[in-house]
C-alpha cells in the first residue's frame, strides 16, 4: 500500500489547517478548560487525530493505526523510559535517606526561598536538563521544591518555568544532533557541520531568555517588589548561564552547552552567596524563619559532597556514555560511546516505513516518509539513570529488597503519567504520518517575511505535542528549512528557531505536566498547571520569534556561516 500525503485536503489550506489543529484543540480545552484529567484529555484527543485522519485526510485505516502504535513505541522507548528512570532515580535518593541531606545542604546555602528557586529549579534543573533531557528536570527539581516546603503546585509551576533556556541543548545536545542528521543533506552539509552551525544560531538566541528567566521566575514566585530584593543573585544567576551558554555552543560542542552553563551558574550563585545575602529572609506565610547555620567551610564542603553523591554519580555515568560525542578520535578502548551503541536496534516499522509519500513543499520532490526507530538500549539516558540509581543505591547501603520496592512503587506512581506519554505521541505520529502537522506549518509559512516569527511557534507546536525538542526537530525541522530556503531565508536561522522555540511548548506539554503533578503526588492537576503556564508560554514564544525576525532582516551578521 502506498498513499500520497494531501495537504489541502479541505481545499483552502487554512480551512484545511484549521480541521488539522482539532486534536490540539480538544486537547487544549479538555485539560484547561473542562479540567478533566491529562490521560482523559489524551484519549479524547487521539480518537480525534484518528478521525481527522481518516475521514478528512482519507487515510488508509491500517496506515492510520499503525502510525499510532509506532507513536506508542516511540513515547515508551523515547520519553517514558527517560522520564521514569529520572523519577525512579530521585526515589531511590529519597528512600535511602540521602535526600534529607540535600535538604539539609540547599538550607545551608539560603534560607531565603527566592535563592532557593534560583539554585533548584533553574540552575540545578539546567544541570539535569543537560546530563538526561527528558522529564527528569522537572520531575526532580519539583519533587526537590516540595519536600523543601514549597506549595506542590508551585514548586511544579516554578519547574515548568524553568525549563526553558536550558532545553535546546538538552540531553547533551541531542535535539541539534537530530536536526543536523535530518536536514544536513538538504542544505548540502555534513551532518556534523549543519549539528555546529545550528549550535551556534541557537546560542546567539536563548541567552537572551537565560538573562531573564531567573527574574521571570523570582517574579512568578514573590512578585516584583521581591525580585528587586534579590536583583545580585538574579542578574549573577542569569549572566552566569547566558555566557557560559554563548561560549560553549559557539566554540566547544553542542554536547557540553548546558552541563557547563549550569556548573557556571551554580558555582557563581555560591560565590555570590559567601559575600552578599538580601536584607530580609522571604519565606512563603505562616513559615517561621529558622536560625541561619553558620558552618565552617571545611565541613560544609565535605557535607555538600556527600549529600550530592547521587547526583555525582548519575552525571558521571551519563558524562561517560557520552565521552565519544564529546572527545572526537578517541581510542578504541576509550570510546564508550561507540561500545554502548553496538547494542542498538534499528529497524523498519512494518506496514508503514515507507508506505508514506510526501511531496513539495515539505521535500523537494516527491519521496516516501521512513518510518524507522531506534532503541538504543545501553545508550539512553533511561538506560544510564537506571544503572546510576542501583549503583548510588548500593553505594548509600541499600539493599537489592528496597532498590525493588522503590522500582515497584515508582511504576504505581507514575502509571497514569506514562499513560498520557504514549497517548499523546501516538497523536503526534498519527498528526505527522497523516499530513495535519505539515498542514500546520505550511499555513503558518505562508506568513512570508514574517515567517521568522511564526517559525517559533512551528516549534512550539511540535514540542506541546511531543514533550520534545528533539521529536520537534524530527517533526518539524526538514519542513522549516525546506520552507526557509523557497522563502529566501536563511535556513540554518529557520532550524535553529524551530528549536530555540520549541523550548516554551516544554512548559505546557500535557506528559511534562503529568510528569510534573505525579512526581509531588498531585495527579489530576494538570489542567491547573496548564492555566498557570500557558500565556507565559505563548509570550516566551514570542520573543523567541521577535529576536528570529530581527536576526532575519536587520541583524543577519550574527546568523553563523558554513
Amino acid at each position: 500500500m502506498t498513499w500520497i500525503q494531501d495537504y489541502q485536503p479541505a481545499g483552502a489550506l487554512w480551512v484545511s489547517a484549521l480541521l488539522a489543529a482539532l486534536p490540539i484543540i480538544v486537547l487544549l480545552v479538555a485539560l484547561g478548560v473542562v479540567r478533566f484529567s491529562a490521560h482523559l484529555s489524551a484519549a479524547l484527543a487521539l480518537v480525534t487525530a484518528l478521525g481527522v485522519a481518516l475521514l478528512l485526510y482519507r487515510m488508509p485505516a491500517a496506515l492510520a493505526f499503525d502510525s499510532a502504535a509506532m507513536g506508542v513505541l516511540f513515547g515508551v522507548w523515547s520519553v517514558a523510559w527517560i522520564a521514569f528512570h529520572a523519577v525512579y532515580f530521585h526515589n531511590v535518593t529519597v528512600a535511602t535517606g540521602r535526600f534529607d541531606s540535600i535538604k539539609r545542604v540547599l538550607a545551608g546555602f539560603s534560607e531565603d526561598r527566592r535563592l532557593q528557586a534560583l539554585l533548584i529549579a533553574f540552575s540545578f534543573g539546567a544541570l539535569l536538563e543537560g546530563v538526561a533531557g527528558g522529564g527528569s528536570p522537572i520531575a526532580i527539581t519539583a519533587a526537590m521544591m516540595a519536600a523543601l516546603g514549597f506549595p506542590p503546585v508551585k514548586a511544579v509551576v516554578l519547574a515548568l518555568l524553568a525549563n526553558t533556556a536550558p532545553v535546546a541543548f538538552g540531553g547533551l545536545g541531542n535535539p541539534l544532533i537530530v536536526l543536523g542528521r535530518l536536514t544536513g543533506p538538504i542544505m548540502h552539509l555534513k551532518p556534523d557541520q549543519a549539528t555546529d552551525l545550528f549550535s551556534a544560531m541557537v546560542g546567539r538566541q536563548v541567552p537572551v531568555l537565560a538573562l531573564i528567566i531567573p527574574a521571570f521566575l523570582v517574579v512568578v514566585l514573590a512578585g516584583w517588589k521581591r525580585m528587586l530584593e534579590v536583583w545580585p543573585a538574579v542578574l549573577t544567576a542569569g549572566l552566569a548561564f547566558a555566557a557560559m551558554q554563548f561560549v560553549a555552543s559557539n566554540y566547544i560542542s553542542a554536547s557540553l552547552v548546558d552541563v557547563l552553563a549550569a556548573l557556571t551558574a551554580m558555582a557563581a550563585l555560591w560565590i555570590l552567596t559567601r559575600f552578599w545575602q538580601p536584607a530580609t529572609v522571604w519565606r512563603f506565610d505562616g513559615e517561621e524563619v529558622a536560625a541561619a547555620k553558620n558552618l565552617g567551610a571545611a565541613q560544609a564542603s565535605r557535607g555538600a559532597l556527600y549529600a550530592w553523591m547521587p547526583y555525582v554519580i548519575l552525571i558521571l555515568a551519563i558524562f561517560l556514555s557520552r565521552i565519544g560525542t564529546i572527545f572526537k578520535n578517541l581510542p578504541v578502548w576509550l570510546d564508550l560511546t561507540k561500545l554502548l551503541h553496538k547494542a542498538d536496534w534499528i529497524f523498519a516499522w512494518p506496514g508503514l516505513h515507507n508506505h508514506v509519500v510526501q511531496h513539495p513543499p515539505i521535500t523537494a520532490k516527491n519521496a516516501p516518509y521512513a518510518a524507522t526507530l531506534t532503541i538504543d538500549f545501553l545508550f539512553s539516558p533511561g538506560t544510564i539513570a537506571l544503572i546510576a540509581a542501583v549503583i548510588a543505591g548500593f553505594v548509600l547501603g541499600a539493599r537489592p529488597k528496597l532498590l525493588v520496592a522503590t522500582y515497584r512503587k515508582t511504576l504505581v506512581q507514575m502509571r497514569w503519567a506514562l499513560a498520557t506519554i504514549f497517548m499523546i505521541l501516538a497523536i503526534a505520529f498519527v498528526m505527522n504520518y497523516s499530513g495535519a502537522t505539515q498542514t500546520l506549518g505550511l499555513a503558518l509559512a505562508t506568513t512570508g517575511v514574517l515567517f521568522p516569527l511564526f517559525s517559533a511557534y512551528i516549534g512550539w507546536l511540535g514540542v506541546f505535542l511531543t514533550g520534545s525538542d528533539a521529536s520537534t526537530n524530527s517533526l518539524f525541522g526538514p519542513m522549516q528549512v525546506i520552507s526557509a530556503q523557497q522563502l529566501h531565508i536563511d535556513p540554518i536561522l529557520a532550524g535553529a528557531t524551530n528549536t530555540s522555540g520549541g523550548v516554551m511548548g516544554k512548559m505546557i506539554s500535557p506528559q511534562n505536566l503529568s510528569i510534573g503533578a505525579t512526581a509531588i503526588g498531585q495527579s489530576g492537576k494538570e489542567g491547573s498547571l496548564l492555566r498557570q503556564t500557558f500565556l507565559w508560554s505563548l509570550l516566551l514564544t514570542a520573543v523567541v520569534g521577535v529576536i528570529s525576525l530581527l536576526q532575519a532582516t536587520i541583524l543577519t551578521a550574527m546568523i553563523p556561516a558554513p
